[in-house]
């Protein structure tokens, strides 16, 4: 039984078309038996990387008060901006970090926001040089990151290479978020986030070289160590609905027992916010790989019914509970 996750290279899956069916292969493993993988090959370039975690240093190292300017509370129903260190809740605990929500970037005139579509607007940014530009820029890279994984694993469940994209994303719900875990030498009791599962398809994450990451594999937490030029990805909730459980949606938590901050950034590609997500025909779970997976709101995605956006919303109001009633 493996103790690291498997480690996927996308540049081999641009070689030949055997080359590709092979990284569909690997994918289709890593999703069943872990959730989770490294992916190293992707085009999102380490100068884009590093200029975005600058920005993030330069924001979180500013005055609160000017922190707050971009607080949650005054991006309205759009769900964006800034909270504090406690202000997110996961297990209906504090978190022991500190972020910022971003999303698709959409105007006034956009009907959905026009109609007051919860979680659809303008983003906040921070009254920082180049910061609005490089988000956007970076949130588009990883998108695309996020959308060759989706046909490879189409490939790998032997579907069309582009049935997720006409099925669920060709409008994707896009959520990009920034955090900061501050240090705790102490060793507090309590996570930076606590046990969780993420929601949508696929996430992507960027971390950086303080590491701190777990992720459950049946009945052990595996760390998941900081790897050079990697993102990290994994399964969420919908995914392993579509997928009949063959792919696990992981629970993973976070802490920082460093004396430096730890940041991450993590990029959710999710399905539309109308989709309604039905398992897909043909795709059955490996019966050699059982899982169990008790998620700590007790709410059960292969038990879902309605649309995308409800099942996001359900889980979204219980981590900012007191944004929820104004917001949602």
């Amino acid at each position: 039984m493996s103790s690291s996750l498997p480690v996927i290279d996308l540049r081999l899956a641009r070689r030949d078309a055997a080359a590709r069916s092979s990284v569909a292969r690997q994918l289709d493993y890593a999703c069943s038996e872990f959730g989770f993988f490294y992916l190293v090959g992707h085009e999102v370039g380490g100068q884009s990387t590093d200029g975005m975690l600058r920005l993030a240093r330069e924001f979180f190292a500013s005055d609160p008060a000017e922190k707050m300017q971009i607080h949650m509370s005054r991006g309205g129903r759009a769900w964006r901006g800034y909270f504090p260190v406690g202000g997110e809740l996961t297990s209906g605990q504090p978190d022991l970090k500190e972020g910022l929500y971003f999303g698709s970037e959409l105007g006034d005139s956009d009907p959905r926001v026009r109609a007051g579509l919860p979680m659809h607007g303008r983003n906040l940014f921070p009254d920082v040089p180049d910061f609005r530009v490089s988000v956007l820029e970076y949130m588009s890279a990883l998108e695309g990151v996020g959308q060759q994984v989706l046909s490879l694993m189409a490939e790998g469940l032997r579907l069309d290479t582009d049935y997720f994209q006409r099925h669920f994303t060709a409008d994707p719900t896009v959520l990009f978020r920034i955090f900061r875990y501050p240090p705790d030498e102490a060793a507090r009791e309590g996570w930076g986030v606590g046990a969780h599962t993420d929601y949508g398809l696929l996430t992507l994450l960027q971390q950086d070289a303080v590491g701190g990451l777990q992720v459950l594999n049946r009945d052990r937490w595996l760390d998941v160590p900081p790897l050079a030029d990697s993102l990290v990805c994994n399964v969420g909730d919908m995914l392993e609905r579509l997928t009949n459980g063959r792919y696990l949606s992981a629970l993973h938590r976070a802490k920082n027992l460093s004396a430096r901050e730890r940041l991450s950034m993590v990029l959710f590609l999710d399905p539309s916010f109308d989709a309604k997500l039905e398992p897909l025909p043909g795709v059955v779970p490996d019966s050699s790989q059982p899982h169990t997976n008790v998620r700590w709101d007790r709410i059960d995605p292969h038990a879902m019914q309605g649309t995308y956006g409800e099942y996001l919303l359900s889980k979204v109001s219980k981590v900012f509970p007191e944004l929820a009633p104004t917001v949602l």
